[in-house]
């Protein structure tokens, strides 16, 4: 059974719409950077988005990109609260890896029923964000964006927390979690390298630095009030664990 879009949606038609909803929450989406996203050729794009236009999914214009239309929104949040839901249910109960998650959640998003998927969710108490702190919709569609300011473009004496961590490449989540550098996580900035320089950063566990590279997988928020006070708060609540 294909996911509650309904039968008559394939595998790749799904893929394609969730792919736009992503790309769009980062400004107009062309179909280079769409066939980049899906890897695959641009003809097959050009082909495949002519074809969701044709059914409603899509609007698109030629020079101008590719946008969703209210029914593939629709779709594409559907795709997106399974594969994100069962990402958190493999971490939290079965024990896989944040960095192991997407991949997984990738192969069984298209398939799981209505009831499963409401399964999963009374099992894990309704949450809202996944391992990677990413907004899980609602049935009805809804979420609270998180999108927050690359780690990259901090500056020294910045005390920030950590919103969510960009899941695209599983060595960087399976470094970024052996640094704890997880969503919740409170991390001060202690020294910025000039000239593209890496960052130094405190956590309540440890003070490391890391590249800008791998820093801008990273997206934070400041910390409200007194972010020493915070940070120290915190430390003091880990320590006694």
């Amino acid at each position: 059974m294909t996911a509650a879009t309904g039968p008559q949606l394939g595998q790749s038609t799904e893929d394609y719409l969730k792919a736009i909803f992503k790309l769009e929450e980062l400004g107009p989406v062309g179909t280079s950077c769409l066939a980049e996203a899906l890897d695959v050729s641009a003809a097959a794009v050009s082909k495949s988005v002519q074809q969701l236009a044709e059914r409603g999914y899509v609007n698109h214009r030629p020079y101008r990109g590719v946008s969703l239309t209210a029914k593939g929104r629709k779709v594409a949040l559907e795709i997106i609260r399974h594969h994100r839901l069962l990402e958190l249910f493999l971490h939290d109960v079965l024990g896989y890896g944040w960095h192991e998650v997407d991949a997984e959640a990738e192969r069984l998003e298209h398939h799981i029923s209505e009831e499963f998927e409401a399964r999963i969710d009374r099992l894990l108490n309704y949450p809202s964000i996944d391992p990677h702190g990413d907004p899980i919709p609602s049935r009805e569609g809804h979420f609270e964006p998180r999108t927050g300011k690359p780690l990259a473009d901090c500056e020294a004496g910045d005390g920030v927390m950590i919103l969510r961590v960009c899941d695209r490449n599983p060595e960087a989540l399976k470094y970024l979690g052996r640094r704890h550098l997880r969503p919740g996580t409170l991390v001060k900035i202690v020294e910025v390298q000039p000239f593209n320089g890496p960052l130094t950063l405190q956590t309540a566990l440890e003070t490391f630095s890391i590249g800008k590279e791998l820093a801008g997988y990273v997206f934070v928020k400041a910390v409200e009030g007194d972010s020493d006070s915070a940070f120290g708060e915190w430390e003091s609540e880990k320590a006694s664990k």
